[in-house]
């Protein structure tokens, strides 16, 4: 394995774990099924993301 592979395979996993990755996925699902639907910004996207993850009372209260 080259070190080129061996960092891209980290930055996926860096990505995918910290939920970076999570708004490339939404702008890629809107852009396929309407791609001229407005797209949120990044900034919305993650606070709607994080309201939606408050507001379930599965989760409980997390202040971090």
């Amino acid at each position: 394995m080259s070190v080129r592979s061996a960092l891209a395979k980290a930055r996926f996993y860096v990505r995918e774990f910290s939920g970076e990755a999570a708004y490339d996925r939404y702008v890629a699902h809107t852009r396929s099924h309407d791609p001229d639907a407005e797209v949120l910004t990044r900034r919305a996207f993650e606070r709607a993301r994080t309201d939606a993850r408050e507001a379930d009372p599965r989760e409980g209260f997390r202040c971090c």
